[in-house]
Formats: C-alpha cells, structure tokens, sequence
C-alpha cells in the first residue's frame, strides 16, 4: 500500500521530474496534486535508439511518459483545459499515449478572467510585484477559497456551469472595467469557452480520491508528486513571495484525498546549489561570475516561462527546514556536475541577523531578508563525473561535498543526480 510523495526542497526547479520519472518502473500511479500550469519540468530520456528526447511538462504528471503508469491530476490542482489538452496533443504527436489519464472531478479550472486578473494585478503592483506567471493560478485559488470557483465537473451541467460564472463575473466585471480599465469577458463567452471542451474532457474524468484509494488497498504504489517546492508554499514558504497552493508533504492529501496515514515515504529533491525564479530573498544569491557560471552550466532558465533563474550556493538551513516540514526520510541531489570546474565550493550553514547567528530559519520575514549567509568552504573537482555510476566513482571532493550537505541537512541523501538523462544518476540508497 506504499504511498510516496516527492516535494521540492528550494524554490522549485530541482529536478522533481526526473525523480519522479527515475522511479516511474517502481510505481503504478503517478498525482499531481497541487498547482497548475505555472511550473514545469523537463524530463530528458535516452531511448533504445540512443536518441535523447527531451519533454517539457506543466499540468501533466511525469508518469505520463511511463508505459503501465496511471498518470492522475488530483482535486489539488488548477486546470487551464486549453493547456491540458495543449500537451496532450503535443505527447500523441510524438508517440505518447495519453488515454490513461485521469482528472478529478472535483479539480478547480482556470478561467478567462481569471488570467486577465493576474497579469493586470502584477502590473498594478510596479515595485511590490510578487512575480507570478500571468496564468491565473492566484486567483483561481482565491475564487476556490472565496466559494466562487468553477470545477471540472461543472463543466457538465451547463444550467450551474452559467449560474457560477454570473456570480463570480457579477464582482469581476466590475474590477477589471472600474479599477484596471480593462473589458471583462462576457458570461456567454466564458461559458461557451469552457462548454467546448466537455466533450473531450469526460473520458478523463472521475473520482480520482476513490481511485486511488482502491489502489493503496490492491497494494498498488502511488507517487504524488508537488508542484512548486517547500519555500514556495503558501504556508511554510517565504510568504507573500509564494505561489497560490500547498506545496509541501501535507499538501498530497489535501490535493489528492490520500490520507496521511497512508503517507510511508517522503522524498525531498535539492539542487547542490540554489536557484529561484521571481521575486523574494535569497541570502545565498549570487550577483557575480560564480552565478552566471552556474546559470550557464546548469541551463538556469524556466521550463515554463523562459525566464532566467537567480543561482546561489547550497543552503542547508533551507533544507533543514524542509527535512523538518515535510517529514522527509530521503533527499535526492541533482546537478551535482554543474559545479564541475569550480575551484572552491562555498555552502551556507547558518544565517548571521544583525550579528546574531541563526541556524535554523528566522522567525519572521523581516530577519530572512536581512539574513547574511554563514559559509563553510570546500574544495573543488575538476573531473567529469556525468559518467559515474556509484559513489566510490566520484572525485574525492564530491563526495566530500555530498557528505558535508547530507550531515547539514537532517535526512540521508539517496541518490545523487550526475547529468540530465534518467540513468545519469548515482543510487546510494535505494528509493524502494
């Protein structure tokens, strides 16, 4: 009956999806169950051929790409439909097979107005800008917290379809035309716009919390899987500058109906450095030629958006802090070759506040944005380890480097990512 979560442990961008697709062959069922089309990962797959293919997913779980996994959006999640069915063309068209999808019924979807309400808030906000990606993930949630929001299997009951989306539009319309100048969709452009795709989406859709709970009770493996990562959640993240969801451990059985108590397994991925995308602190940022050298080696920019991402050194407070709220029992480090090359690797172990020292996150806000990182130093390797297969294969000082961040970290790290490709990879512990 084993359940597993894998979350991220930074601010996302780990590499969550070539975990999870590194144990898609153990697995019978992959959830997401949180988020939406706002973040992404890229899977990259040597097939038999030795061709690579590389695939970007959004809404779509990694076990998409598993032959005999069933791929699950749970209730957690926010659904753009014109998106789904975006990637799912984009997957058949090379060869995928989609059929084995399934949404839940009860999931929220994103809405024209919804999108127009994201990107001009943004604007609105000039300096105080969080950063979101303009897809209307924020107030998709606020409408669902607001008793306002629209869900899949509204889509089929056109009578209650309309009925919600006069009652959300009735405030809206007035919003965007009165405050932002803009023209608010109409309720029969709205509603024919979802209504076009209910015809396609009902294969799909079912009650995926009674789907998955029947699997737990055949002894099936069920892999739910975050969007977004620890610091970025709503909750436990480094608020406002979050996204709109629960993206730790916890968030699994709220977005999905799994219980915790089904929970046996909490997998948490960090970069061996650190990245974030947007806005917000980050006391390990790099403003030098060590960032840009670990953007460029690491191919630093978002699966969805394209954007640049902000690089810094390893921080084990933050992953400390994520070990502890989400219950992690192992961590899985990737890109651990981007450092390659660099003659001295600097990991932050605690923060200095105005000359008092933190080893563990600061209580408020204020003090995390002024946090100073404390560094240890270690030493660099200069060898290619893409190829390596087991521990005792890597340079000295990369093992060094992955035992130092294990000690710092709180829980043990199983398997260390050596390269982009699933088998570029080196297991010390195995995950199952």
């Amino acid at each position: 009956m084993p359940a597993i979560v894998i979350v991220g442990a930074q601010w996302g961008d780990e590499g969550k999806g070539k975990a999870t697709d590194h144990l898609g062959s153990q697995v019978d069922y992959v959830v997401k169950f949180n988020g939406g089309n706002n973040a992404g990962h890229t899977v990259v797959i040597r097939q038999e051929s030795g061709d690579v293919e590389k695939y970007a997913l959004h809404l779509l779980p990694s076990g998409i790409l598993t032959p005999g996994c069933t791929p699950v959006i749970g209730n957690g999640v926010v659904v753009d439909i014109d998106v789904l069915f975006q990637e799912i063309d984009g997957l058949e068209g090379r060869g995928v097979d989609t059929s084995k999808l399934k949404l839940s019924a009860n999931a929220h979807v994103i809405a024209d107005y919804n999108r127009t309400i994201d990107k001009v808030t943004e604007r609105f906000l000039g300096s105080r800008k969080i950063g979101t990606t303009g897809r209307g993930i924020g107030p998709t949630y606020a409408d669902k917290m607001n008793r306002i929001g629209i869900r899949v299997q509204d889509l089929f009951d056109e009578k209650i379809l309309t009925q919600k989306v006069e009652g959300a539009l009735e405030l809206k319309s007035q919003i965007l035309t009165k405050i932002y100048n803009r023209r608010a969709p109409s309720v029969e452009q709205t509603v024919e716009g979802l209504l076009a795709h209910a015809e396609r989406l009902a294969p799909y859709v079912c009650d995926t919390g009674l789907l998955l709970s029947q699997a737990l009770d055949r002894g099936d493996v069920v892999l739910m899987e975050a969007g977004q990562a620890t610091l970025l959640d709503v909750d436990h993240g480094t608020y406002p500058f979050v996204t709109s969801s629960s993206a730790i451990s916890a968030g699994a059985c709220t977005g999905t109906g799994i219980p915790p108590t089904r929970i046996d397994q909490v997998i948490a991925i960090a970069k061996a450095y650190t990245t974030r995308v947007g806005e917000g602190p980050f006391p390990t940022e790099l403003h030098d030629d060590n960032g840009e050298f670990l953007r460029k080696a690491g191919w630093e920019y978002g699966t969805t958006t394209g954007r640049p991402r902000r690089c810094g050194w390893m921080d084990t407070v933050i992953t400390r802090y994520a070990a502890r709220v989400n219950g992690v029992t192992d961590f899985v480090l990737t890109k651990l070759d981007t450092l390659t090359g660099l003659a001295e690797l600097p990991v932050c172990v605690a923060y200095d506040v105005d000359g008092v020292r933190h080893d563990e996150m600061p209580v408020n806000q204020t003090d995390f944005h002024h946090a100073v990182p404390i560094y240890e130093n270690l030493p660099g390797w200069t060898e290619d380890i893409s190829g390596c297969r087991s521990f005792e294969e890597l340079p000295k000082a990369a093992q060094e480097y992955v035992e130092f961040v294990e000690a710092r970290s709180g829980a043990k790290i199983s398997v260390v990512g050596v390269g982009p490709e699933r088998e570029q990879a080196v297991v010390r512990h195995p995950l199952r």
